[in-house]
């Protein structure tokens, strides 16, 4: 085979449970339908990667990896779906879900593109779950009713 298919179908060497992005799919995709997970956390992060790694392909396609390669390589798929979802650690609005996948793609993309480390993914997620407490704290709704009042 080669190029983009060996990650895909999981014909490369890779720590178990993260070499076949096709089978994280899938997995993803009954998660999604029985609606254990919500996809806003998974759809940010990944998108966020995409985008970043899109954008410095394109300046310069000799020194940057493939942005699809970025996507279907590493743990990407494996925390994107099933750890950065994880019930207890994760924001609980959509607003804060999105903003936590961002916080997480954006790091990832930092450590591997820029960083000496080339896997960012397990750091981006623990970092960004040190923070979903302001996350969840700053996309909190306010409550029906509720009035600003001027300190006095």
């Amino acid at each position: 085979m080669g190029g983009l298919v060996d990650p895909l179908v999981g014909n490369i060497g890779g720590c178990i449970g993260e070499v076949s992005a096709i089978a994280l799919a899938l997995g993803g995709i009954y998660l999604l339908a029985r609606k254990v997970i919500s996809w806003h956390t998974p759809a940010a992060f990944l998108g966020t990667v995409f985008l970043t790694t899109v954008f410095v392909w394109v300046l310069n396609p000799e020194r940057f990896i493939n942005p699809f390669f970025h996507l279907f390589t590493g743990g990407l798929f494996l925390g994107a779906v099933y750890m950065a979802t994880d019930l207890v650690t994760s924001p609980v609005t959509k607003s804060g879900m999105i903003l936590f996948g961002v916080g997480c793609g954006f790091i990832t993309f930092v450590i591997r593109v820029f960083g000496g480390y080339p896997e960012g993914v397990s750091f981006s997620i623990l970092l960004m779950n040190a923070a979903t407490p302001l996350i969840d704290r700053f996309t909190a709704p306010k409550p029906f009713g509720w009035v600003e009042t001027s300190g006095g």
